[in-house]
């Protein structure tokens, strides 16, 4: 220590701000390389001035999320929140249910929907999924030599897939499409009152659907839970509307965006492509390094109820606590040459679709898009390109999930 370091004091450790903006939407966001140098737990400041633990190591945040001295309560006022919007919704006394509550709330929200999105009802609609995809590009081809890959395919077959599981008329998806957007691609405080309007706006459609079920069944989940848990009084309108409003915004926009930042990885990546392409069962596999590479859900918040020693760290009760999916999926410690795609690589071990309790529910039917949507994709446009260069392609500036707004391509 100088003299001068010794009259000064010792100087107080930066704390980076977080989340940061991806410039490319598959990519790490500048700045990422520097916070996984720091070490598996480090600490960073939120958009309200909070410091919080940002885990980025794999092995330790898998040891974290399934932790239950670490809470999903986002009605907590302790609890820390990554964007304005979020505190506007928390004002309003929503919680998201599922992903926003603890057990033993959480654990009976589960229990009601998870038979909806089990392996044999997701094989049942493995037919549909394919037929889907088959009709969007059969309409692509006929409407000439470009589109824009978002609209076109990457959106519409996820919505469609999702309103058949749901048992939402189709024909009625325009109006919950875009409003699903807004609720979770809307990043500045500007955006806020536009997110929470939709979301209002989905959860007044789904009351009025409730009741359309109630009068006239289908064979949807949504049909089902009308029929059986609200009947019984499991659940009651507003939190059956909730639980729809989730599973029917993230349903459709997670995958979507899935399917258009694959489809430019794989473009930009035509070695990847070409093995893919000369075999095609290597799809599955291929889907899991396509979901660590991207990792569209990179940010997932929690609150430190107890303390908990982690990592030579002590992360107090009442500490904010954020888990990257991203810099988890590109733990050096975890995976070889992480920062490379290699659809070849056993990457199971991701944690892209989150881990433990709250690991997502509709994976297995996400998967299942994934690799009849983009073998298809290939397989039938075999000189699909992007039509302009991806530099030009307009990010989503959020933080809650990853994407683009559009996806010209041509064939």
């Amino acid at each position: 220590m100088t003299d001068t370091t010794a009259a000064l004091g010792a100087a107080e450790p930066v704390t980076p701000e977080f989340p940061l903006a991806r410039k490319c939407p598959y990519q790490m966001p500048p700045g990422y390389e520097g916070l996984r140098e720091r070490g598996p737990l480090s600490n960073v400041s939120l958009w309200d001035g909070r410091r919080a633990w940002l885990v980025t190591g794999n092995a330790e945040g898998r040891e974290l999320f399934p932790d239950p001295r670490l809470s999903s309560d986002v009605l907590n006022p302790a609890f820390p929140l990554l964007a304005p919007r979020i505190a506007a919704q928390r004002e309003q006394q929503m919680a998201p249910p599922l992903v926003g509550v603890d057990d033993p709330v959480h654990a009976r929200q589960r229990k009601m929907v998870i038979p909806g999105f089990g392996s044999r009802r997701v094989n049942a609609l493995r037919s549909e999924i394919q037929r889907i995809a088959d009709g969007l590009i059969d309409n692509m081809l006929s409407a000439g030599d470009s589109a824009d890959l978002l609209s076109s395919y990457a959106l519409p077959l996820p919505s469609a897939v999702v309103c058949a599981l749901l048992g939402v008329p189709y024909e009625e998806r325009s109006y919950f499409e875009e409003r699903s957007r807004h609720v979770l691609s809307s990043a500045g405080p500007d955006q806020a009152e536009l997110a929470e309007r939709s979301f209002t706006e989905i959860l007044r459609y789904l009351h009025d659907l409730i009741g359309r079920k109630e009068n006239e069944p289908g064979e949807g989940l949504l049909d089902d839970l009308t029929a059986q848990q609200l009947a019984e009084g499991t659940v009651n309108r507003d939190e059956l509307a909730m639980i729809a409003a989730l599973l029917l915004v993230s349903g459709h926009e997670t995958t979507s965006n899935m399917i258009a930042l694959s489809t430019m990885a794989l473009l930009d990546h035509p070695d990847q492509l070409a093995v893919l392409r000369a075999d095609p069962s290597l799809w599955p596999g291929a889907v899991d390094e396509l979901m660590r590479f991207t990792s569209i859900g990179d940010t997932l918040v929690r609150l430190a109820i107890e303390d908990i020693e982690i990592a030579g760290q002590v992360i107090e009760a009442g500490d904010a606590v954020v888990l990257s999916t991203m810099l988890m999926n590109r733990d050096p410690s975890s995976w070889e040459k992480p920062d490379e795609l290699d659809i070849r690589r056993a990457a199971g071990r991701h944690v892209a679709f989150g881990y433990g309790i709250h690991q997502c529910i509709g994976q297995n039917l996400a998967r299942a898009e994934m690799e009849i949507a983009l073998s298809t994709l290939f397989a039938r446009m075999p000189r699909i390109r992007l039509a302009v260069p991806a530099e030009r392609i307009p990010v989503n500036a959020a933080y809650v999930l990853q994407g683009v707004s559009e996806l010209p391509v041509t064939w």
